[in-house]
């Protein structure tokens, strides 16, 4: 199932898909989002995934990485 820009689901179809825009533009469907318009299975996701990756990673990696956003954060351009 494709999936729209926020990782909603979306029917694969374009006629199923074009009745469900019409549903939610008309009030009869409601799309599941946070506060900040995100997606709220993803948000949920995205924090497993950025815990999963910190705690994988050795102090001197996640180091690196923080010195490299420093320093792209001090530079123009």
């Amino acid at each position: 199932m494709p999936t729209g820009p926020k990782g909603e689901n979306r029917p694969a179809d374009v006629f199923a898909n074009a009745a469900r825009v019409m549903r939610i533009a008309t009030g009869e469907e409601a799309e599941v989002l946070t506060s900040d318009g995100k997606n709220a299975a993803a948000v949920s996701l995205g924090k497993k995934g950025g815990a999963a990756r910190a705690k994988s990673m050795t102090p001197e990696r996640r180091s690196e990485i923080a010195k490299k956003a420093a320093a792209k954060r001090w530079t123009k351009g």
